[in-house]
């Protein structure tokens, strides 16, 4: 496993998530104290101890046994289990919130999706985000044009999460269960300034890097002056479960026993339509569709 070999590096290379997505979190309302949180994919803990800090109980997915080891060391009043996400059991209603960090790529949606829907409690949210390490909207520097050149000279095919830091790509496989409805999408961007050092660790953190091509990024660096600002973002969305009822699918690509109505679907299509309007000039949107808890019931 990828992230075994390194896992003492992730939590000292991975930037935290930037505050303004904690501050989201609590003006949506999810940081509760005193409810219970699901972190899928912890890793080294760069959201399970923001929800302890919140005041959640907090229970830590995490299938890698070294990094489980340091998270459960950094975090001992976290729940954590050594398995993947796939494979835990989870028990009915049992979570106020699910969140996914910079980890859902990894995970088989078609078995994790039933799952979180069943786990989350009433009004419960299941909430992905993850950072993307060059922000797309951001002017090229002289650094990420050398990091597109040493990407362009790569010979391997491209990896098949590929669609992983794209935030509407995620969004589409997450909904088409018909599970899940978008509540809320924020996009927040940021910058760090790293030497060479800081970008060789850094890098070796991404899985589809080699070590060689690590170092050409770190002698770019050098080359450029000794240290660089990297302009990063990072998006978050937020699911509403809809309520499982014969106009949905009850898994990802098994056919509903009846179609969505004519009305759910001009609904929809209407405020996704608004909704991207929305995100284009503000960054930010919530759809009152999913804010209603769905369209379909029993």
């Amino acid at each position: 496993m990828y992230f075994e070999e390194r896992a003492a590096d992730y939590g000292a290379a991975r930037p935290p998530y930037p505050p303004e997505l904690w501050a989201r979190l609590r003006t949506l309302g999810r940081l509760r104290p005193g409810g219970a949180a699901l972190d899928l994919g912890a890793g080294s803990g760069q959201a399970t101890g923001p929800l302890l800090d919140a005041g959640l109980h907090v229970t830590a997915v995490e299938p890698g046994p070294t990094l489980a080891r340091l998270l459960q060391h950094a975090y001992p009043q976290a729940d954590v289990r050594v398995t993947r996400a796939e494979d835990m059991a989870l028990a009915s209603a049992a979570f106020d919130l699910v969140v996914a960090a910079t980890s859902i790529h990894w995970m088989d949606l078609e078995v994790v999706l039933p799952k979180v829907h069943d786990a989350l409690a009433p009004g419960g949210r299941f909430v992905v985000w993850r950072h993307v390490f060059g922000d797309p909207e951001a002017a090229e520097t002289p650094f990420r044009s050398r990091v597109a050149q040493i990407v362009r000279a790569r010979e391997t095919a491209p990896r098949p999460d590929a669609w992983a830091e794209d935030r509407d790509a995620t969004i589409r496989m997450l909904t088409a269960s018909g599970l899940f409805a978008v509540e809320d999408v924020s996009t927040f961007r940021w910058s760090l300034e790293l030497d060479g050092p800081g970008i060789g660790l850094l890098f070796r953190t991404f899985s589809d890097w080699s070590d060689s091509e690590v170092q050409q990024a770190v002698d770019a660096v050098a080359e450029l002056g000794g240290s660089v600002t990297e302009h990063y973002s990072s998006w978050m969305v937020v699911l509403a479960p809809l309520r499982r009822g014969p106009c949905l699918p009850t898994s990802l690509g098994q056919p509903a026993n009846r179609p969505v109505t004519t009305v759910s679907r001009r609904a929809h299509a209407a405020w996704k339509r608004v909704g991207d309007l929305v995100r284009r000039r503000t960054g930010s949107w919530t759809s009152p569709v999913a804010a209603s808890g769905g369209e379909c019931s029993q």
